[in-house]
């Protein structure tokens, strides 16, 4: 009998022990894809989100989220969730606009010239975008922002001269930065974003483009020691979700993750900008030297906007599209 006691507890603990892991497994399991690394700030704010999804649905709704591009890149996440390999990812606008193809729209190069003009253009297309994304079976439940970005480079870049003997990278599927540089008489050399580092490593590539913090959590600063000082443009993001793994789920859990999404990432988005703030004096004190150009290089770079938007009108994103975010734009510099 006494050794038969403390077999019965260990036996009954087990079992509790097991009972309560199969029920701390979700009833709904959504699985995300995303290309931000492990540890950077997408990523922790989008595990702050999961768990409190997880609590308020009672642990019915869960996420496991795949960081770092193991999934791979944004059209491989995208086929993924078609077959149901995916549930959801966080996508870069130049990578899920080849789906959504007006979802390019603000990544215009030079189209802003601060966050205020992109919060109201933003706010004003969202219904548009979520409305788009829903007709392709994806919910918009955020979006997400990378920031501004820049001209990053392993030489010092300064003038228009300078831009045109580099060798620059564009991200795959981008037509609209590609037809900019087009017009600089520049032919981008195509890259998923997992591919970069190491062409910048090996010499395949010289310049980049990309927001400050982005530089280093993707440890691109450690080769691109000159960053110019003028904003390139402005680059974003989605969460999406697939619409049937969200109906499939019990009434008002769908209606949970918007409100608590809702919660978190826009805070993100502050979060974010002051991260690429703090990131200018990290790079600083890590080498890298910020150049400047002069105000008739600014406005020769900015004046490519115009005709780049005429040659990409009608193919990289609507007419409606491009004609909407610039009333919309021009309302918020009236002061309307």
């Amino acid at each position: 009998m006494r050794s038969f006691f403390p077999a019965l507890l260990a036996g009954l603990f087990i079992l509790t022990t097991l009972t309560g892991m199969a029920q701390a497994k979700p009833k709904h399991l959504f699985k995300i894809g995303s290309l931000a690394p492990e540890g950077s700030v997408w990523v922790l704010r989008f595990q702050q989100f999961a768990r409190e999804v997880e609590e308020k649905t009672s642990g019915e709704v869960g996420f496991r989220v795949y960081t770092g591009g193991i999934m791979g890149d944004d059209q491989a996440m995208y086929r993924k969730m078609r077959i149901g390999q995916l549930q959801g990812g966080g996508f870069t606008m130049t990578g899920i606009a080849q789906v959504v193809p007006d979802f390019r729209i603000m990544a215009l190069p030079f189209l802003f010239t601060s966050y205020q003009e992109v919060d109201a253009v933003s706010e004003g297309l969202l219904p548009l975008f979520r409305q788009q994304f829903a007709e392709q079976g994806m919910e918009l439940i955020a979006m997400t922002e990378v920031g501004f970005i820049y001209t990053m480079s392993t030489m010092p870049i300064v003038s228009v001269k300078d831009l045109q003997q580099a060798t620059c990278w564009t991200p795959a599927g981008d037509p609209v930065s590609a037809a900019y540089l087009a017009h600089l008489g520049i032919t981008p050399i195509q890259l998923s974003i997992p591919d970069v580092l190491s062409s910048l490593q090996t010499g395949l590539i010289n310049t980049v483009f990309n927001s400050l913090y982005g530089s280093i959590v993707l440890q691109w600063f450690t080769k691109a020691k000159y960053v110019n000082d003028l904003p390139f443009g402005y680059a974003y993001g989605a969460l999406l979700l697939d619409k049937k793994a969200l109906a499939r789920l019990p009434p008002g859990h769908a209606a949970t993750i918007q409100a608590t999404a809702d919660k978190y990432f826009p805070p993100l988005i502050t979060e974010t900008r002051k991260s690429n703030d703090e990131s200018r004096e990290v790079l600083a004190r890590n080498g890298v030297q910020f150049t400047h150009s002069p105000a008739d290089v600014a406005e020769q770079l900015q004046g490519y906007r115009e005709k780049t938007a005429r040659d990409v009108v009608g193919s990289s994103f609507s007419p409606e599209i491009y004609q909407e975010a610039t009333r919309l734009l021009q309302q918020f510099r009236s002061g309307q």
